[in-house]
């Protein structure tokens, strides 16, 4: 299929039917699971690369000479002005592909000496938002992130680089607490996926609307439960936290590293330990990795230093988490050696792993002592069931589901980030 549709693109491309070549791109890059669609002119050809997986793909190449028509089309159809090509432009469009499946695009164009550049980014509105479980949230992180969405009140916060899928875990949420009973109200930037019986509004900062004032307007909307896209500033917090106070469930994202040092940025807001401790439930930290393919895995050696790092992850694991202790004991680890059905790459899909810290007594307390996110981190795995990115990271490659590879591409060793903090420590002691 995947060579059928490439080939329409081909013919498109020499045919020079400029709609019939934007149509079959996005139509190619739906079929291979692409998030991101990029045309890139180069000094004497435009590269037309995909994102599969995470990871960019070159899919095809057309001349220069057809470019400005490429993008005058895709610029007509997300209403961007067809004139300005000094200055960068940010648009949507609605397509339905030929197969009948409804796309929603974000257009981003970019003037570059060779000429425009064009990212759209995929939205498939057909695709079913998938439960946690098949996220690849399972044991304790499952069990606290369940408790969290089953309390009347508090904050959940969801951590991680751009891309990591934190708003896709926080539609997951939703749509468990997705009843008619609730109002749940969103304020997104933008709006990404489109759900029933969610009321989602999009913040418009060059206006004003930011994340602060929708979350106040939120509150006088009689909500249950508010989602907002991002706490990127103190005057958010703010609002977030009284909304938690008042009663209500706040879902959000925040951009750090782990879910320790989540608490870490929040202190440095300007936020008292008192109101973080009686405000926030649960903070899940994400990544996500891509999948072995399971029709041509294989398993391989893996080098000692790695192994060595292995061993000290497992070592530390929570008592009671959930894994099969033969796995432990084999130590197996697993690598797609390539075949037809993952393109030759060893991989296909992505799974995320995810870092969990439930805020217990123990874990209050260190907060409102302000103790360092390593003694907080401690505390998370001795006493809140707490397995680090690399420890699911590290699960996950024993149950075959991802590579070694993967998981430290993503996921930093434990050691590095404690030394880390405590050259952050010391420091903070010298000034």
């Amino acid at each position: 299929m995947d060579g059928e549709k490439l080939q329409q693109l081909q013919d498109a491309i020499i045919a020079g039917n400029i709609p019939q070549l934007v149509m079959s791109a996005l139509s190619h890059a739906i079929e291979s699971r692409s998030s991101d669609v990029h045309i890139e002119p180069e000094k004497n050809l435009v590269r037309v690369r995909f994102r599969i997986d995470g990871v960019l793909r070159r899919i095809v190449e057309y001349p220069l000479n057809i470019h400005p028509a490429v993008v005058s089309r895709i610029k007509i159809m997300s209403n961007l002005k067809i004139d300005e090509q000094r200055i960068p432009q940010d648009g949507r469009s609605q397509v339905t592909t030929a197969d009948g499946r409804e796309m929603d695009l974000r257009i981003s164009t970019l003037p570059t000496v060779n000429g425009e550049k064009v990212v759209m980014r995929l939205q498939d509105q057909s695709r079913k938002i998938p439960d946690l479980p098949e996220l690849g949230i399972e044991g304790n992180s499952l069990k606290f992130i369940e408790e969290s969405l089953a309390m009347p009140n508090g904050i959940i916060l969801t951590t991680g680089p751009t891309g990591s899928g934190k708003t896709t875990t926080l539609y997951s949420c939703l749509n468990r607490l997705n009843r008619p009973e609730v109002n749940i109200l969103t304020i997104e930037d933008p709006v990404e996926i489109q759900l029933d019986g969610l009321n989602q509004s999009q913040v418009h900062p060059d206006i004003d609307y930011t994340f602060a004032f929708g979350l106040r307007t939120a509150l006088r909307q009689d909500p249950n439960i508010i989602m907002v896209g991002e706490i990127r500033d103190r005057e958010t917090v703010d609002v977030a936290i009284e909304a938690s106070l008042t009663g209500h469930l706040v879902l959000s994202t925040i951009h750090t590293n782990s879910a320790v040092e989540t608490l870490t940025r929040i202190d440095n807001m300007g936020v008292p330990p008192f109101l973080m401790t009686s405000t926030i439930n649960t903070i899940i930290a994400q990544r996500l990795v891509r999948r072995v393919c399971q029709n041509c895995k294989e398993e391989i050696p893996v080098d000692p230093s790695t192994m060595e790092l292995v061993k000290e992850a497992l070592a530390t694991l929570p008592p009671n988490t959930d894994i099969d202790p033969a796995l432990v004991q084999g130590l197996k680890f697993y690598h797609g050696k390539g075949c037809d059905q993952c393109d030759h790459i060893g991989y296909k899909g992505r799974v995320g792993l995810y870092e969990v810290l439930h805020l217990n007594n123990e874990i209050r307390k260190l907060i409102l002592q302000r103790a360092t996110a390593m003694e907080v981190e401690a505390a998370g795995k001795k006493y809140a069931g707490m397995v680090t990115l690399e420890q699911n990271g590290v699960i996950k490659a024993l149950q075959g589901i991802t590579t070694l590879e993967e998981v430290y591409r993503v996921a930093r060793h434990g050691e590095e980030v404690r030394s880390k903090t405590q050259d952050t420590d010391s420091r903070e002691e010298k000034k």
